[in-house]
């Protein structure tokens, strides 16, 4: 079972409050957040159910009630979770590091990404998984370019002529 929460009683007359008097439905929610642990004994669970939201979310509704209770109401909250916090470069150096195989590229060598994973390593001081990699290549627009299976201006039935032409005389049955 899980454990009730304990909220401060000063949280609780405030909660009260605003919900007489919500503004947003946000308001409202993060407000009923508060109360129902509170004035029900429910657990995070149980008041996530009621409110139609995850468990999860019930915390960030009591946590952002909390920050808003101290600094005023605001109807948009800082969101302080997602984006990319496990990020070896920034946009901006991964751009940089890319730009001197992208000259490379454009002059027309080949871009051996083993390469180019040797010295990322190198730059970010530890070693660095192929994904890794494939990524941040993709990230910023890159492509693998593979020849293609045929050429472009191929024609078959000149292709099967030179065959019979070529090979009359090999591998006739005796």
């Amino acid at each position: 079972m899980s454990r009730h929460r304990r909220v401060d009683p000063a949280l609780v007359s405030k909660a009260e409050a605003v919900v007489a008097q919500a503004r947003s439905a946000r308001e409202l929610r993060a407000a009923q957040a508060v109360l129902l642990p509170a004035v029900a004994g429910t657990t995070l669970e149980q008041t996530a159910k009621v409110l139609g939201v995850g468990r999860a979310t019930v915390a960030r509704l009591q946590a952002w009630f909390g920050q808003q209770e101290r600094v005023g109401m605001s109807t948009q909250p800082r969101r302080s979770w997602g984006g990319r916090r496990q990020a070896l470069l920034t946009d901006s150096d991964e751009k940089g590091f890319l730009a001197a195989w992208e000259a490379r590229a454009k002059a027309g060598e080949l871009v051996v990404l083993s390469e180019v994973r040797t010295a990322l390593s190198e730059r970010v001081g530890h070693g660095v998984a192929p994904s890794v990699l494939y990524r941040l290549v993709a990230r910023n627009g890159w492509r693998k370019v593979a020849p293609d299976t045929r050429h472009p201006k191929a024609d078959l039935t000149v292709q099967q002529e030179w065959k019979k032409k070529r090979f009359r005389k090999c591998w006739q049955p005796s």
